[in-house]
């Protein structure tokens, strides 16, 4: 009973969330305009239309596929780069000024280089979301490596185990909690960050549809756009979260 109270409680608290905020959606629509602020029932209409067409289902496949190509690469990079400069002095030394620098350079000021470098198809919108990404789960990494405790590594040596058993059975798996933190942080990132990328000569996604729909000042599609990366995003984090509960529980301190 007190289970099922506290789930309504909860189920309360996020009707109640969703209803102010749709409140002051309209409120904000009524004061500012709705062709600059369009309403909500306006959006869902407009949502409900590219529903029916299947356009948003093509601009929603593009920019996920997108986001999961660079998101995997791009933390499989962080976590390479990560347990490499915490672990090894010399890695890092000559690599984390480097690290430093380019984590605090932000994606979309790699828009032109990726063009020349690549052109305007997709291996551009996946380099700017590649590194969107590396930053946030390396430095995630590094954080784990620095924190394993000096006794755990004592006693591994102890045992007699070397260097390379040491980073294979105790600073990986105590950097795991860290790196997986890192990662869902950059999924968020590399949301944000696909619509950067599809600033370079896409003609489908998320961020294309917001950005070609301002040049025709069509706020309702701008805004359809918003909510459903919106909507994504909170999914597939919800999803990231129950798969880490699943798999990597036991990682946990």
């Amino acid at each position: 009973m007190g289970v099922l109270m506290s789930r309504l409680g909860s189920v309360l608290r996020t009707s109640t969330a969703i209803v102010i905020g749709l409140v002051a959606w309209h409120a904000g629509s009524t004061l500012f305009g709705s062709i600059l602020f369009p309403t909500p029932l306006v959006t869902v209409r407009e949502g409900w239309q590219q529903i029916s067409s299947g356009s948003i289902f093509r601009d929603a496949g593009a920019s996920l596929a997108r986001i999961a190509v660079g998101f995997v690469i791009g933390s499989f990079i962080g976590v390479a780069a990560g347990l490499v400069v915490g672990y090894f002095r010399l890695a890092r030394v000559v690599l984390d000024p480097y690290l430093q620098f380019f984590r605090f350079v932000p994606p979309i000021a790699w828009v032109s280089p990726a063009i020349i470098w690549f052109g305007i198809g997709e291996t551009s919108k996946i380099f700017i979301i590649v590194y969107g990404t590396v930053f946030a789960v390396a430095v995630s990494t590094i954080a784990g490596v620095v924190s394993v405790h000096r006794d755990k590594i004592r006693a591994a040596q102890m045992f007699g185990a070397g260097p390379w058993q040491v980073f294979r059975y105790v600073i990986v798996p105590s950097t795991v909690p860290y790196g997986l933190t890192g990662m869902r942080i950059a999924m968020g990132i590399s949301f944000m960050t696909v619509v950067a990328s599809e600033m370079l000569g896409a003609d489908s996604g998320l961020g294309y549809l917001i950005l070609s729909s301002r040049l025709w000042m069509a706020t309702d599609k701008i805004f359809v756009g918003i909510l459903v990366l919106g909507l994504l995003g909170l999914l597939a984090d919800r999803v990231f979260g129950a798969l880490i509960n699943r798999y990597a529980h036991h990682y946990r301190a």
